[in-house]
């Protein structure tokens, strides 16, 4: 009888013990959703063109998601804008492209052409959406950015007609 008393508490002490292990790896999981990877896929020098033919061409719009950032002080942007060091107004039309649209730094102070649903806007373009490195704090601890990223103001939602409750749309972007 006492045999069966010890097999009873090693088996709910075994139960106990996988049931903390799931909980802990359930909790786990939700930790490890932000990795950046430190690494821009692609090929340097080679246009990947099945997918959007004109893609690649300067003048020529290319096709996005339009995602919701506020570049103001405190905000959900991280720290200041990359191209003059400073925080922008959320009621400044402005955006963030993602690393390879960035070209390291070389469209700071650009507009870009963006339009959504037969309305366009123009807009300067500030930072760069780190499609790299990420979940730090001059990322604001977010996970890196898509490749095909521009992170726009509410002024840039508000201005196309979009509801910034959705957050994220799919738009076309020119360089003017």
């Amino acid at each position: 009888m006492a045999t069966a008393g010890i097999v009873g508490t090693v088996a709910l002490l075994v139960l106990v013990m996988l049931s903390m292990s799931h909980v802990t790896s359930s909790l786990r999981s939700g930790l490890g959703v932000c990795r950046a990877s430190g690494y821009l896929p692609g090929k340097a020098g080679h246009c990947e063109k099945s997918n959007d033919p004109d893609c690649c061409e300067d003048g020529k719009s290319t096709k996005a998601v339009l995602t919701l950032n506020s570049f103001e002080k405190g905000k959900d942007g991280g720290g200041p804008s990359e191209c003059d060091n400073s925080y922008h107004s959320d009621k400044e039309m402005v955006v963030a492209l993602s690393t390879g649209w960035f070209k390291n730094m070389a469209r700071c102070g650009h507009r870009i052409k963006i339009t959504a649903n037969g309305n366009s806007v123009y807009a300067k373009v500030v930072d760069e959406c780190d499609s790299v490195y990420g979940c730090d704090d001059d990322h604001n601890y977010e996970p890196p950015c898509a490749n095909n990223i521009v992170d726009a103001s509410p002024a840039v939602w508000n201005a196309l007609g979009l509801d910034q409750n959705v957050g994220m749309e799919d738009i076309t972007w020119s360089e003017e």
